[in-house]
């Protein structure tokens, strides 16, 4: 390393271990010339489903920043370089971006980041070893190597260690057939290598322009197209990025790979609504929100527990049914930047007090767009509430890797028969999808039947838990 390159330091779009492949930078906080200091943010990300602030983990004064406002970045590539030693009079042209090296070569040349402090997506101190990906299994011969590289160019994605058969599902796999594309030649995206049905219709995409030189400096590349209006006015071309784009992969995964089934049932809340008023004036409860939500999640954690074989997910690669002893329980959030699902970690072992402190937390949090990628990573079974939206129930997508998802439609008085008379009530309809690989019709009904029972008569919230 010489005196020149370790004067400079590189800072990467952070890899946080939570599926994330990619960000857009939405605003940069620093300019070139500016003097930065050890976790001080220098700009804000969009990933998949949220904004995040990142830290930059070292002293100096900014360099260049390698990619505009509005650019989507591959997790790993460098987005910033910070002078360490600006007095050390070596003269800042000699520290131009750097040349990127070949895909087949180590990265043996990089500047040696100080151990002990890693730049993770919020703050630091991750332990070194955490933040290093496993080594790619086999060394591809230069051929295989080169191919990869090109092919994942075109697919705009990093190459993936080769296998003995393309890992697809069956609809990839009839998709690429329907296309003509050889999944040998596609760069998988999702998890474990598998192919995605966005990887094949990349592959399928005409060859695009070939890309600049790595010596061509980034300040090059052209900031994306913004949402365009035809010259007629008439229609408004929007980009598929950020929230939207992973919403839309989501929802075309699970919908096209879990068997759907959908049950209903009509109840009369009267008794939960009457509880609801009478918790908001709980010394227990005071500070925090109480909503029909909350009983709500409540009922459903109580259907899982006397039901617990809902509670699971399905492993197409192991050909497994993987029983959660636990429940992370997604909350469906509309938000200005599009629809999220956080989830509350362990909300079986929380008290009515403390699981009203977290679903206030993950509201607030999701209003904000500060929700982390950890935070939306490894639910178990979601609750989708469209009855704030004046609708009496509907049909929800689940959550990929769950297996089921309720809806809660609006609560309403209307007549219903109780104690054998007609009596304006508190109504509201549920709606349970479950997926039916692992959930039999009698399962999800229990569920359903089980939450139904609570929210008519809350005292099983006691007797049965």
């Amino acid at each position: 390393m010489t005196e020149t390159s370790a004067r400079f330091r590189e800072f990467k779009m952070p890899d946080v271990g939570e599926g994330l492949t990619e960000a857009e930078i939405l605003k940069w906080y620093v300019q070139p010339g500016d003097t930065v200091t050890d976790g001080q943010v220098v700009c804000e990300v969009e990933t998949a489903k949220a904004a995040v602030e990142l830290p930059i983990p070292f002293d100096g004064v900014v360099h260049e920043l390698r990619f505009p406002e509005g650019t989507t970045v591959d997790v790993g590539e460098v987005i910033i370089s910070v002078d360490v030693a600006p007095g050390s009079g070596e003269p800042a042209a000699e520290a131009a971006a750097p040349v990127q090296a070949p895909v087949a070569e180590a990265p043996a040349e990089e500047p040696e980041a100080p151990k002990g402090r890693q730049p993770v997506l919020v703050g630091y101190g991750v332990a070194e070893s955490s933040t290093k990906r496993r080594p790619r299994k086999g060394v591809p011969v230069p051929e295989q190597a080169a191919a990869a590289a090109v092919q994942a160019e075109l697919n705009g994605h990093g190459a993936a260690p080769a296998v003995a058969r393309p890992l697809a599902k069956p609809p990839v796999r009839k998709l690429a057939k329907d296309l003509g594309i050889d999944l040998a030649s596609v760069v998988p995206t999702g998890p474990d290598g598998v192919i995605t049905r966005e990887d094949v219709h990349a592959a399928a995409a005409p060859a695009v322009e070939q890309t600049a030189p790595s010596g061509v400096s980034r300040e090059t590349t052209p900031a994306p197209v913004a949402a365009v209006v035809s010259s007629d006015a008439r229609e408004t071309r929007i980009p598929v990025k950020g929230v939207r784009k992973a919403t839309a992969q989501a929802m075309i995964g699970s919908a096209f790979t879990a068997p759907h089934v959908t049950e209903f049932v009509t109840v009369d809340v009267t008794r939960t609504m009457k509880l609801v008023e009478e918790l908001k004036g709980d010394k227990e409860m005071a500070g925090l929100r109480v909503n029909p939500l909350l009983l709500i999640a409540k009922a459903l954690l109580v259907a899982i527990k006397r039901n617990p074989d809902v509670n699971a997910s399905w492993d197409e690669a192991a050909q497994e049914i993987v029983l959660k002893h636990y429940v992370n329980l997604g909350i469906a959030a509309a938000t200005p930047r599009g629809l999220i699902v956080p989830n509350i970690k362990d909300a079986h072992d929380k008290t009515l007090p403390q699981l009203a402190a977290s679903l206030g937390d993950l509201v607030s949090t999701a209003r904000e767009g500060k929700t982390s990628p950890a935070a939306m990573q490894g639910g178990t079974v979601t609750i989708t509430n469209v009855g704030v939206f004046g609708v009496d129930t509907g049909t929800p997508i689940l959550n990929p890797g769950e297996s089921a998802i309720l809806a809660v439609g609006a609560i309403k008085l209307q007549p219903w028969v109780h104690k054998g008379k007609v009596k304006p009530r508190q109504v509201t309809t549920l709606a349970l999808s479950f997926d039916h690989r692992l959930v039999d019709g009698e399962l999800g009904s229990k569920v359903l039947a089980d939450v139904a029972a609570i929210l008519e008569q809350p005292k099983r919230l006691i007797t049965w838990a």
